[in-house]
């Protein structure tokens, strides 16, 4: 068999040719991932929320909760209160995410204790409060905690979108997510969650987005965990932005007080 030498510029350029489109693949995906992350948002606002948990019987459970936001630029910071029904009502949640790396600060005030519980880094791949949301799922995740890759582009529901695969940097709770980015928007139309052993076990859906004001906001979404046929709804409802929400409704005092 003849044996064909290269001469070493074009080996360089094959050499190019096979690694360079996956380069260029992560660098898209991570310039995407980051639109999203900083997709443009109010600098603060209100809103109802109705929670809704439906099990494989199709039995729902509603849950009525009133949530504020501000936006301080390196910090964003939420608190959520549970209104109805009895067995949840004053119960607050209050988080806290960082413009930077850092995993967000959380805490949950439980009105029958009187007292205010951090949520630590152990618990937070516990479900929120009966939900299909973990403490993490609530929290601004930085792009720069996963490698991201364009799988391809593709339709749903009349939306062009990305699709990208995060792997994380640090073993976690999901071994990976694929998203569905609606270009130009940088809205997750659709998120699906990985468990340990690469096997779906979530899948979050966008229903409902609306642009008020100028922002596009997400109001209706949908968490299902598949390998539990059991689904939480998130319906937003009365949404009021830049309001000029003061400072002290985003403390572990305000926690205790309730709305």
């Amino acid at each position: 068999m003849k044996t064909i030498a290269l001469k070493p510029g074009l080996a360089i350029i094959l050499m190019m040719a096979t690694f360079l489109p996956r380069a260029i693949m992560a660098q898209n995906a991570t310039e995407i991932a980051w639109k999203v992350y900083n997709r443009a948002t109010p600098k603060d606002g209100e809103s109802d929320m109705t929670m809704t948990l439906i099990n494989a019987k199709g039995k729902e459970r509603v849950r009525y909760l009133h949530q504020y936001f501000k936006d301080y630029g390196e910090v964003e910071k939420k608190i959520m209160f549970f209104k109805a029904p009895a067995d949840v009502k004053n119960t607050s949640f209050l988080n806290y995410s960082y413009d930077d790396d850092r995993d967000d600060d959380q805490w949950l005030y439980l009105p029958a204790l009187k007292k205010v519980k951090r949520i630590s880094g152990g618990n937070k791949e516990d479900y929120f409060m009966g939900s299909d949301f973990t403490y993490e799922d609530l929290e601004k995740r930085s792009p720069n905690k996963d490698e991201h890759t364009l799988l391809k582009t593709e339709t749903l529901n009349g939306e062009l979108c990305y699709v990208i695969a995060s792997v994380p940097v640090e073993e976690g709770q999901y071994s990976k997510r694929v998203a569905w980015i609606i270009k130009d928007k940088w809205i997750p139309l659709k998120i699906e969650f990985y468990d340990e052993d690469e096997e779906l076990l979530k899948t979050l859906s966008i229903t409902d987005y609306q642009k008020l004001q100028g922002y596009w906001t997400i109001v209706i979404q949908e968490m299902k965990n598949v390998q539990k046929d059991h689904k939480t709804v998130i319906t937003l409802s009365n949404i009021r932005i830049e309001v000029g929400l003061g400072d002290e409704k985003f403390t572990q005092r305000a926690m205790t007080k309730g709305l």
